[in-house]
């Protein structure tokens, strides 16, 4: 009985501000503006003026997630080692940006990258000519991969610290070379994490778009631009709700993807 009233308060919480939205967004998905039922709203999202869109969308989406496993992968690796005594500290400076707003980071990103940011004022020191980063799918990959990086290297470095040291032992003391411990004990045992942290990045990188429009300069064009433009420019919060809740069912299918590789929820925390 206390557990359940020492719950209330989060009940109440998740009912106010993400049951009852969600309900709106199914109802608005499935009427029409005079209030009418229809499933029309989501054949929007397979028109033939969204698919480019949609298509680009979960390409950079898709590449965000490789490049994130590629750099975060070994760094979880190097932080998780035994014998690193500074793991926790660097832990810790990888988890400062996040303390930092989502769009004070992506402002910082431009400093870098626009005509005469940081980067092309180096290039001219070096006596290298200027590029035109912002605006370019490159710059909108780099500021998801900046964003995004901590949620690929917590979830895997989490996993990676529970693991037994006593099997990685066992197998070195069988004989195992270093490499055949890393691909036939440890990537195994951090599938978990892997998948985690996949799920953690690609569905927000699928539909951003905040770092495509502020990256991009309007030239990178995504799902997530669309949805925003439907409720504000278009005022349509029909269409908008159902290509909202189109990509709400990919993150249910992703969750139940990470249930089954991770029946025990042990890649799902970042501590």
């Amino acid at each position: 009985m206390k557990r359940r009233l020492y719950a209330t308060p989060y009940a109440m919480w998740m009912l106010i501000f993400t049951v009852v939205p969600l309900l709106f967004v199914v109802y608005f998905a499935f009427t029409t503006k005079s209030g009418e039922f229809t499933a029309a709203n989501f054949g929007k999202f397979f028109r033939p003026g969204n698919l480019p869109v949609v298509f680009d969308s979960f390409r950079l989406a898709f590449l965000c997630t490789v490049i994130c496993l590629l750099i975060g992968y070994p760094a979880a690796y190097f932080l998780s080692g035994r014998d690193f005594s500074r793991g926790q500290a660097l832990v810790v400076l990888i988890l400062l940006p996040m303390w930092m707003n989502f769009l004070l980071r992506t402002y910082a990103m431009m400093t870098l990258l626009e005509k005469n940011g940081v980067v092309n004022t180096l290039l001219l020191k070096l006596g290298l000519p200027p590029q035109n980063l912002i605006g370019t799918e490159a710059a909108v990959l780099l500021g998801m991969v900046y964003n995004f990086l901590p949620f690929m290297i917590l979830p895997i470095y989490t996993v990676m610290k529970k693991i037994d040291r006593r099997v990685i032992e066992a197998a070195e003391d069988l004989g195992a070379p270093p490499m055949k411990v890393f691909s036939r004990v440890v990537v195994p045992l951090s599938v978990p994490g892997i998948v985690s942290g996949i799920t953690m990045v690609f569905m927000p990188a699928v539909t951003t778009f905040a770092i495509s429009r502020m990256l991009g300069s309007g030239m990178i064009y995504l799902i997530g631009d669309t949805i925003e433009d439907y409720f504000i420019n278009f005022n349509n919060r029909n269409v908008g709700s159902a290509l909202s809740l189109t990509l709400m069912v990919l993150i249910v299918a992703s969750i139940g993807l990470l249930r089954k590789a991770d029946p025990r929820g042990e890649g799902g925390a970042l501590w």
